[in-house]
């Protein structure tokens, strides 16, 4: 039973999370999408800056080639966010109130 005493000990031991800050009512969640779209958008015109300095030998193939990755699986990762949103709109549309 001893060996137990720990376990009960943990919340003494870890601080309380911090309470979140309250978010202004409406429009926060659009902001957030908003953002996050932007956030994509440069990261594709910096892969297009890259590929211009390579394309006038200002830079080398690597690091072009890794910012058009980045610009893809953030391209990406965006359009499986909207996906999920779109399917999580669908769903709430099907349940019947």
């Amino acid at each position: 039973m001893g060996d137990f005493k720990v376990y009960s000990d943990i919340p003494r031991m870890m601080p309380a999370p911090a309470a979140p800050k309250p978010q202004p009512a409406g429009g926060s969640f659009g902001k957030l999408l908003n953002e996050a779209i932007q956030q994509v958008n440069d990261v594709e015109k910096t892969s297009q800056g890259e590929l211009q300095k390579f394309l006038s030998n200002e830079s080398d193939l690597h690091s072009v080639m890794i910012a058009l990755e980045k610009a893809d699986l953030s391209f990406q990762m965006m359009m499986q966010v909207r996906n999920k949103i779109v399917q999580a709109y669908q769903e709430i549309m099907k349940s019947q109130v």
